[in-house]
């Protein structure tokens, strides 16, 4: 069994249509997505309509949530976003589960832990508000139950931007990375292909090229100012301005 798994697409046509393309290509039995579908601003009215077509969001994401009025916050980027979107989008996105099991319960998918959508899995932060990798006893509790004694094999989530790849416990645990919104300073989409085989899941990070400078054209000639230009920067520095 293949499993393609993609998310953090935060409103990137663009990149999306080219993750699409890729994974196509390698026809996988099952496309999963992570949410934080369209909070972006490189199209993301295009990047929905191809989520709807090609894969729809699978879990709820933190900023899922912050579109579908779940939590307050950034209230300008959530005026425009909505006015990008059909107006049934917000309660799609609030209807969606925080987690899912697929493959006999095998693999479990989050966008930020099995628990809450907000939530780091593989980073903590620190008193200094850096980030460090979590420790084994965090990701367990995080993990909300869900381990290799139970019959899970894998989990999969994204939420912060980062490829990583942990074992607790004989569980594999697996943040994607992001399609969109880069954080390491590689303006590359990222996803995932999990492949079962002789009872074993192994996980092969993917990175995909798109067209940064077309979406960085269509954030500054269709969003406001303030919300194209830092949109912009951070798609062609692949790094949060």
């Amino acid at each position: 069994m293949r499993i393609a798994v993609l998310g953090d697409v935060h409103g990137n046509a663009f990149a999306l249509r080219a993750v699409l393309d890729e994974i196509r290509d390698e026809a996988p039995d099952l496309t999963l997505n992570l949410g934080d579908s369209v909070w972006g601003a490189a199209d993301p009215a295009q990047a929905w309509a191809l989520q709807a077509e090609h894969v729809p969001p699978t879990v709820r994401g933190n900023t899922d949530e912050r579109v579908a009025g779940m939590r307050s916050g950034k209230e300008h980027m959530r005026a425009w976003v909505l006015s990008q979107l059909p107006d049934d989008v917000p309660r799609k996105l609030a209807d969606l589960p925080i987690h899912v099991d697929v493959a006999d319960g095998e693999v479990r998918l989050a966008h930020g832990s099995p628990r809450d959508p907000w939530e780091d899995l593989m980073l903590t932060e620190t008193e200094d508000e850096h980030t460090r990798p979590a420790h084994f006893s965090e990701m367990r509790d995080r993990l909300d139950g869900f381990s290799f004694a139970t019959g899970g094999r894998v989990c999969v989530v994204g939420h912060t931007h980062r490829e990583m790849l942990s074992v607790v416990d004989g569980l594999t645990v697996v943040n994607a990375g992001p399609v969109s919104r880069q954080k390491d300073g590689l303006p590359v989409s990222r996803w995932v292909l999990l492949t079962r085989h002789g009872g074993h899941w192994s996980v092969e990070f993917r990175r995909t090229a798109y067209d940064v400078a077309g979406a960085t054209v269509w954030a500054r000639a269709h969003a406001p100012a303030r919300i194209a230009e830092d949109e912009a920067q951070w798609l062609t520095l692949g790094r949060e301005p």
